[in-house]
């Protein structure tokens, strides 16, 4: 094998740098660009950025639209960057923190010239680092001398693709593990070719290969599953789920680290932090600039196939696992309600995940 990094390394060294703060150069369509998370940025960083070229300001569109600014290019905005602009101002349009008490953030002066394609890619880079989908983007003459004259890393557009495809996984170890819910449990561990957070599959008992296994894709939730939080429902099915399967003798429970609908916990206390301020689940996900849901559940599927199931009863009350597990090849013989884990504090979040993501409670 080369010693030179392959796409999908280079992808995980850029993520790595931009949750350091340290910008990467993207290169595509005859042009060059520095790239940095704002989230990261500190005011020493930005000022060798401004002496490189003018920078401007990639947010989503969902981010967008809470600013009010305008969004030409679709699914983004590329927002001029004001002369005197510090890191402070890049993160108060960044972040949705302080929106209610600053509702007022510009005139943003939103750009329409030129191609977005660089732009697009850095900030779907960006949220595969679980960080703000705000970038700062500084065009630039010469990309690779100056990626070789400060060590940075250097990604073509045509390396971004890759940001889209199922990352292979493959099992690490496996060994027996009582639980609470199974004396007969085994915990297998899924690795990721891309660098990124490895998944597990709790397998109860010795489930039949030829036969339906019952199966639940659980995303991890840190607050729920561990702390107990009234907020959601998520440790109430985590363990009616064990259960369930230890009582039928057999299942697997996929536990996928996706905390917050894939957005991460930092983020995700950013949409608990917006909720507390009166908005909804859904609308919290859109102020930060994310989409309602940002989780991949092919990765379940390829976990599942892996291990040799091709059926599964799948324990959820979201039809889009249904959805998203058959079109991967896989045969969902029955979905298995789990309607657990209803508090006060929750009412609300169940209510919205009945009306705005499709959710059969």
């Amino acid at each position: 094998m080369s010693l030179t990094p392959t796409p999908t390394e280079k992808l995980a060294r850029a993520r790595s740098d931009l949750r350091l703060g340290l910008p990467i150069v993207l290169l595509g369509q005859g042009r060059a660009m520095l790239c940095a998370a704002v989230e990261a940025l500190d005011d020493a960083r930005l000022a060798s950025l401004r002496a490189e070229g003018a920078p401007e300001l990639a947010l989503t569109a969902r981010r967008a639209e809470t600013l009010k600014a305008r969004a030409y290019d679709g699914d983004l905005a590329r927002i001029a960057v004001p002369a005197d602009a510090d890191c402070a101002w890049l993160e108060a349009v960044a972040d949705p923190a302080d929106d209610l008490r600053v509702p007022m953030k510009g005139p943003l002066t939103s750009l329409r010239d030129g191609p977005a394609d660089l732009h697009r890619s850095a900030i779907a880079l960006a949220k595969s680092a679980q960080l703000l989908p705000a970038v700062l983007m500084v065009p630039v003459r010469d990309g690779l001398a100056l990626a070789l004259q400060h060590g940075l890393t250097v990604l073509l557009q045509s390396d971004c693709t890759d940001l889209d495809r199922l990352a292979p996984l493959s099992p690490v170890i496996s060994a027996r593990l009582p639980m609470a819910a199974a004396q007969a449990g085994r915990l297998h561990i899924f690795r990721p070719d891309d660098g990124s957070a490895e998944h597990y599959a709790i397998e109860i008992g010795r489930p039949d290969r030829a036969a339906p296994v019952l199966a639940r894709l659980h995303s991890a939730c840190f607050t729920g599953d561990v702390l107990g939080s009234l907020k959601c429902d998520c440790g109430p099915q985590l363990h009616a789920a064990l259960n369930q399967m230890g009582a039928e003798g057999a299942g697997v429970l996929l536990y996928l680290n996706q905390e917050g609908r894939g957005i991460g916990l930092a983020n995700k206390m950013r949409a608990y932090s917006l909720q507390d301020q009166g908005f909804d689940t859904v609308q919290a996900n859109h102020r930060l600039g994310f989409e309602d849901d940002e989780r991949d559940f092919r990765i379940g599927a390829s976990i599942l196939q892996t291990m040799g199931f091709s059926q599964v009863r799948l324990l959820t009350n979201n039809p889009k696992k249904l959805t998203m597990l058959q079109s991967c090849g896989l045969t969902v013989t029955e979905r298995v309600p789990l309607r657990v884990g209803e508090t006060a504090q929750n009412r609300a979040y169940l209510a919205t995940k009945a009306a705005k993501s499709g959710h059969l409670l």
